[in-house]
């Protein structure tokens, strides 16, 4: 049991690629950046007051606590002082088809009420999607769950959304992730799971080795 485990486990370390943890996908809460207080607004071209993240087209507003968040406590508005977006480029495995999920909602503070985002990843067609915020305010988000599927074409991918509404108020971005195919973890999430797999082997082996009798 012992080699067939050892095997199992060297194998699918060597189907990951090479470097398959030097651009992971992070931050898909946007909790880790500069502090944004009440709300900041990060210009185009800007790569590190979100971190793994780079803005787009005019700017954005990372929001802090001038609306709640749909997980952890801060947010985007993808319209700063216009019309921006955000994008990350991570690490995949060509030919692979991925998973993203995010949640959207929207500035209620102007127009327009129904607010389109363009979700894409680099040689694929994009997704356009809407929210339509008429019903909430800045207490109730109203925070709704969307997906978009894509296919990895080379051994990095950039994932964008990209606000298509001009003006200062459009939509609210939150919990992006990302999953390889029906759920299976991106790859950067492999590694860890082959060192659970080195634990429960060990934790088996005492676990046998405690229970002998040598009568």
């Amino acid at each position: 049991m012992r080699k067939i485990l050892v095997l199992t486990t060297a194998a699918v370390a060597l189907a990951l690629p090479a470097g398959a943890n030097a651009a992971a996908f992070v931050n898909g809460s946007f909790e880790d950046g500069v502090a944004p207080g009440v709300y900041t607004t990060v210009a185009g071209g800007d790569s590190s007051s979100i971190a793994g993240w780079t803005v787009t087209g005019n700017s954005v507003d990372y929001v802090g606590s001038y609306w709640p968040a749909q997980d952890g406590s801060r947010s985007i508005d993808l319209n700063g002082n216009a019309q921006g977006g955000i994008e990350q480029t991570f690490d995949t495995v060509a030919g692979t088809l991925y998973s993203v999920t995010f949640w959207l909602a929207g500035n209620t503070d102007g127009a327009p009420v129904t607010k389109s985002v363009l979700v894409g990843a680099s040689g694929n067609d994009g997704k356009l999607v809407t929210f339509d915020s008429s019903a909430f305010d800045r207490g109730d988000m109203g925070w709704a769950k969307y997906s978009y599927n894509f296919v990895a074409q080379n051994a990095s991918t950039t994932l964008s959304f990209a606000s298509q509404d001009a003006g200062p108020f459009g939509a609210a971005l939150d919990n992006v992730s990302l999953l390889i195919g029906g759920g299976v973890p991106e790859p950067a999430t492999w590694g860890l799971m082959i060192l659970g797999f080195g634990g429960i082997a060990g934790a088996m082996r005492r676990r046998k080795a405690t229970g002998m009798s040598f009568a």
